[in-house]
């Protein structure tokens, strides 16, 4: 029996005795959400016309604004992020793309080659 592997994931482990081990491109977007968040400087994810207003109906969904491109093993991070005013671009970029990168690796296995940051916006408090 042939095995049908969805190609918005990736697969870690492909044994015949043990198994197929997938991580859907999602989770590593949410992963990266989420770290990217955590860092000082960084006021929201950023999304498109669309997931805002989807958002304020009550839809929210954590991976906004947030691209993955897996390809052997290799993944590629595209961020849109909103930035808090007063705060250094590129210094607080760096960390993002810093604690995106360990993130995804140190919990995927994954080797992350490129995380991408576009700043869609600051707010002002």
């Amino acid at each position: 029996m042939e095995k049908e592997i969805d190609k918005s994931a990736v697969v870690l482990k492909d044994e015949e005795n043990v198994g197929v081990v997938q991580i859907a491109d999602d989770v590593v977007a949410m992963i990266a959400s989420l770290a990217a968040t955590e860092v000082e400087g960084v006021s929201a994810m950023a999304g498109n016309i669309t997931n805002e207003l989807m958002s304020k109906v009550g839809m929210k969904k954590l991976t906004k604004g947030v691209r993955v491109v897996a390809v052997d093993g290799c993944v590629t991070v595209d961020l849109a992020v909103t930035m808090e005013y007063g705060y250094n671009i590129p210094a607080t970029c760096q960390k993002v793309q810093t604690k995106v990168k360990t993130a995804i690796e140190n919990m995927t296995g994954l080797t992350c080659t490129d995380v991408n940051i576009r700043i869609a916006g600051i707010k002002v408090k």
